[in-house]
């Protein structure tokens, strides 16, 4: 689940007056002290490979779970684990998104590795996989070498890229040329795209009936509830999941008027609040672009995973903003229905859609918090 935190914060704390005095209005304006520290920290390492981890642990991911575990046991050579104890079992129960985000951090390391004239080259599963869950075993066995190749300039964009989940500018369209040059960057399935209006009409309503589906789905709305990192204190002690920090958000937790207990109200203000948000959100796009592989195996969310990215800093290169749409795509027996019409809509001819988002030009964001590196390593 994403929200656009400023909208979404705006209509909860509507008519709210705070009479806060000096010492609590300092508290309430204060960010993490922590959570970004690594987006500052990438690229300072004196192991090569380190080097590289330390920019593909920025890498998009759903919900923000890092659910990646690197062994640096053998020289030369990183061995990528999935963390299992970060899976999302109800709103993606067969770990197809989970995948989908290892593919993208082994894209940034591959293009970090560049940087310092090596390339990696990747062993997927060689236990096997399985197309029912993620196991023990290794997602990657990542070798280092030297190349002569060129750096890619996709990588200059690594530390401004953004997944952008406020409101966009209507008043400004994405033009086909734009979206046509963001699908270059697809190197394994290429992307789809589209600006008619009548095509985005139609996608926003259905981005937003799938959203509503994960909120009235009790399970599905508690994983995403459970991992509210609500105020600085709570994103510095966990830097994961979906992160809530900024002074109104900070007032409301004071207040008691957003807590995870009020979340899971489905008739509450926060969630009244949150479909409005979503509503005005999902409303704002200006395009929408999307993926299809021909099959769904582990090795093709992989691959999808690996394009996602580059799309991502391609149209972070061009001052878009992207916000996947993850709901529609997601396998719970609920979502059936939109899952069928965005496969309809989308991948006519067969294949699975593995990744959908909103495009448009949208305000300048924050990073998302990241745990240190060092967490990150296991052997």
């Amino acid at each position: 689940m994403t929200l656009s935190r400023r909208k979404t914060l705006a209509l909860i704390g509507g008519g709210v007056i705070v009479a806060a005095t000096a010492a609590l209005a300092y508290d309430v304006t204060r960010l993490p002290r922590t959570a970004s520290a690594p987006w500052a920290a990438a690229g300072r390492y004196a192991d090569p490979r380190m080097r590289a981890l330390s920019w593909a642990i920025l890498a998009p991911n759903p919900h923000n779970r890092q659910p990646w575990l690197v062994d640096l046991s053998q020289p030369d050579t990183a061995i990528l684990f999935v963390d299992r104890d970060r899976l999302l079992p109800h709103t993606d129960p067969f770990s197809r998104q989970i995948t989908i985000g290892l593919g993208c951090f082994l894209e940034i390391l591959r293009l970090a590795a560049l940087e310092d004239g090596l390339e990696v080259t990747f062993d997927l599963f060689p236990d096997g996989e399985d197309p029912q869950a993620l196991g023990a075993g290794p997602v990657a066995i990542c070798r280092f070498a030297p190349t002569t190749a060129a750096p890619d300039p996709l990588f200059a964009q690594v530390p401004h890229r953004r997944s952008n989940k406020e409101p966009y500018d209507t008043a400004r369209p994405v033009s086909t040329e734009a979206l046509a040059r963001i699908a270059q960057a697809a190197a394994a399935y290429g992307m789809g795209h589209t600006n008619d209006p009548a095509e985005v009409a139609a996608l926003r309503e259905l981005s937003l009936h799938a959203m509503r589906i994960e909120f009235a789905t009790e399970r599905t709305l508690r994983e995403s509830v459970d991992l509210f990192r609500i105020g600085r204190h709570e994103v510095d002690a966990n830097p994961d999941g979906l992160d809530f920090t900024g002074p109104m958000f900070e007032t409301l937790r004071r207040a008691g008027l957003f807590t995870r207990e009020a979340a899971m109200d489905t008739e509450g203000l926060v969630a009244r609040s949150a479909d409005a948000a979503f509503a005005a959100n999902f409303q704002s796009a200006m395009a929408h672009l999307w993926q299809v592989t021909p099959g769904n195996t582990r090795t093709d969310q992989i691959r999808a995973g690996q394009d996602w990215v580059r799309i991502n800093l391609a149209a972070t290169e061009l001052g878009l903003g992207l916000q996947p749409l993850s709901q529609a795509l997601q396998e719970f027996p609920e979502m059936a229905g939109p899952y069928a019409d965005i496969h309809g809509r989308l991948a006519p001819d067969g294949g699975t859609v593995q990744m959908w988002a909103r495009v448009g030009y949208g305000p300048q964001v924050p990073p998302s918090p990241r745990w240190p590196l060092e967490d990150k390593i296991v052997g």
